[in-house]
Formats: structure tokens, C-alpha cells, sequence
């Protein structure tokens, strides 16, 4: 699925772009972008979406996001009611694969780099030790300047490279040229059922919101996600219901209907074949890990 392709501004004499922002919300688009992302998230949470996977983000969370991966951090409600005092915090890197030359990654020395370039390609979440060291990095290069930032940044992607505390996020590794039209119908699609998943969403509705028909959506989609759209919905519907859950203001009863499930039965067997447990397990084991 290819979605908004953006382009990373670079400031003057800049090869490679390292900011830290602080806005009401993160960029309210699925997009994509030729350049590897590294991001810290330092404050905010929400739902995030890369490639064909679904996950909460949350503060501390590090992800390395690889060239063209699609990908969008969509801020929970909260952060859109114009509160002059919430924001979302994020320090992000992002630069060219090719950033030192073709003949630098062809060299034998940096076969881990193109390995890594190659992995990012899923998006990788970092935990641990490598996390941190990998915050302390990005902190460092905030003020870095000139030679001495470029020498972080290989440190960084080789600290990632031979790192056992990463993990895959996404089963798409590749994507195919999509025109504006068709970049702008997925991200309709996604923005509508990210509006309205806790309703019932009917084909015909998301086959208008798409404008295709009934009958050709559902090959569309499944085309495009590598999921039907029924099993992107209950994804959905099972993350917000984590969110929930660990909120713990209301009953797993309550949250199996706030989520958009209409059947507790449904609810508990969704729940557990994604999450591998059920939402009272899953909300015990929260409750015991604080």
C-alpha cells in the first residue's frame, strides 16, 4: 500500500535531518518517505500504524521505520481539542540509505548496514539497553554539528545493527508505485474507519467512502493490506479495547462495547487470538506490572 509520499525538508548544508518537535498532535496522514526514519517518541500515545501492523505507542517507545515503509502515528482524541497546554513530543532522525555513496555500502565492512537498511524495512521497535543507549545518542545529536554528527549517526545504525533487542513490526517489506488518486482512497479509507470503527461500518459505506463498488472493495483492500477489511476492523477494534483496559475505568464488559463489539463471545475470542490471552488476563497482567 503506498500512501502520501512526503518530503523531508533539510536545513542549509544539511545531508541529513535531526529535529525535535513539540506539536498539538503528530502528522494526521498514513504517508511514507524515501528517507530511514528513526524516531523517539518523548511524549503523547495513541495508535500506531506501520506497515500492516497495529500497536499503541506510548512515551519512551523507539522505532527505526526503513525507506518507503508507510506508516502513521495517530494521536488519541485528546491531543486534537485544541488544549494550548498538550502536546506530543518526538526527536526524530532521517536520512538517505545512500547518505555516505553507493560505493560506502558496497564496502564488505558494512555488510551489517545493508542487512539493517534491509530489516527497517519491517520497522523495528528497540527495547532494553539498546534503547536507551540509542536515546542517549539522539539527545547527542541534537547538538551536534558538522563531522561529529555524522559519526553518531553510523554509531546509532550500528549500536540497531547487532542489537538482540529489536523487534519486527510489519510483514510488508516492499511497496509498488500508486498514483495520488490511489494514495489518497487508502488514506481515506483508513481516516474513515479510524473515525467510526466503535459503529457498525457497512460495505456499502466504505465502498463509497473508497468510491469503487461493493463487490470490487473487499479484493481491493485484501490487495492492497494483506488483510480482509473485517480482520483490519477487529484489529482495530481489539487495540482500542487494550487501551481501555489499561485505563481501567471501565468493566471488560464496558470496554468489549465501547470497542465496537456487539457480542462479549465475540469480543473474548478476538481478543485472545490476537493478543494471545484474554482481556481479564490481559488487564491482571497490567495491573500487576506497575
Amino acid at each position: 500500500m503506498k500512501p502520501h509520499l512526503l518530503f523531508v525538508p533539510l536545513g542549509p548544508n544539511q545531508t541529513f535531518s535531526v529535529r525535535h518537535d513539540v506539536v498539538p498532535h503528530f502528522l494526521n496522514r498514513w504517508h511514507y518517505h524515501t528517507e530511514v526514519e528513526l524516531v523517539h517518541i518523548v511524549k503523547g500515545k495513541g495508535t500506531q500504524f506501520i506497515g500492516d501492523s497495529i500497536h499503541h505507542f506510548k512515551e519512551g517507545d523507539v522505532i527505526l521505520v526503513g525507506s518507503n515503509l508507510p506508516h502513521y502515528w495517530k494521536c488519541d482524541d485528546i491531543y486534537f481539542q485544541n488544549n494550548p497546554e498538550l502536546n506530543v513530543e518526538a526527536k526524530v532522525i532521517h536520512f538517505l540509505e545512500d547518505l555516505w555513496g553507493d560505493k560506502f555500502l558496497e564496502l564488505s565492512e558494512n555488510k551489517i548496514l545493508r542487512d539493517l537498511y534491509k530489516k527497517a524495512k519491517q520497522g523495528i521497535l528497540l527495547t532494553g539497553k539498546t534503547k536507551n543507549k540509542v536515546i542517549e545518542i539522539i539527545d547527542k545529536m541534537l547538538i551536534e554539528k558538522d563531522m561529529r554528527r555524522v559519526v553518531s549517526l553510523l554509531e546509532v545504525l550500528e549500536i540497531i545493527a547487532v542489537s538482540t533487542e529489536c523487534s519486527f513490526l510489519s510483514s510488508i517489506v516492499a511497496l509498488n508505485n500508486y498514483n495520488d488518486a490511489e494514495a489518497k482512497r487508502i488514506n481515506d479509507i483508513y481516516q474513515y474507519s479510524l473515525a467510526n470503527f466503535k459503529k457498525k461500518i457497512t460495505l456499502d459505506e466504505i465502498a463509497d467512502v473508497a468510491n469503487i463498488s461493493s463487490n470490487s472493495f473487499c479484493r481491493y483492500f485484501k490487495t492492497k493490506t494483506k488483510k480482509t477489511y473485517s480482520q483490519y476492523l477487529i484489529e482495530t477494534r481489539v487495540l482500542y479495547s487494550c487501551k481501555l483496559l489499561i485505563e481501567n475505568k471501565l468493566t471488560i464488559s464496558g470496554v468489549c462495547y465501547e470497542s465496537g463489539f456487539n457480542n462479549f463471545s465475540n469480543f473474548n475470542k478476538f481478543f485472545k487470538s490476537i493478543m494471545g490471552k484474554s482481556p481479564l488476563q490481559y488487564k491482571k497482567e497490567f495491573s500487576n506490572n506497575q
